[in-house]
């Protein structure tokens, strides 16, 4: 098996989409409507530095078991998901500058948890970047 889409839950497609392609600088691969004016996008974006890899869906929050679950994760500060980026540091610094707000400055890591910092997507959720430790 491997992991081709996984869905961000987000309370406005709008504002999830220019916050993950202008803030994040993800690719829209599709954005396309599902019915009348106003009615939700099925949209789906890829990260920039692999343009045909995996893919995000931002799904609306539609039900409220899901902004309940989503709404629950973010006042607990858990992230709804992770990204994986090969540099942590330089990351956190572009994206800080880009005006992404973090919960504070990158963990430093150790044996059992990787580096990581968690921001704020404006649309819902905490996500966390996290880089991979060095072998």
């Amino acid at each position: 098996m491997k992991v081709t889409l996984v869905s961000i839950i987000v309370d406005d497609q709008q504002k999830a989409l220019a916050f993950y392609r202008n803030r994040l600088g993800f690719v829209v691969k599709e954005d396309v409507s599902t019915g009348p004016p106003g009615a939700p996008h099925w949209i789906t974006l890829a990260p920039a530095e692999d343009p045909e890899g995996a893919r995000i869906s931002l799904e609306p929050n539609f039900f409220d078991f899901v902004k309940t679950y989503q709404s629950t994760l973010k006042e607990k500060g858990i992230p709804l998901t992770a990204f994986l980026c090969t540099d942590l540091k330089a990351d956190y610094e572009r994206l800080s500058a880009a005006g992404v707000v973090f919960k504070g400055p990158p963990s430093a890591g150790d044996a059992a948890m990787p580096a990581m910092a968690t921001f704020d997507d404006t649309v819902g959720n905490w996500i966390m970047l996290y880089e991979a430790p060095k072998p």
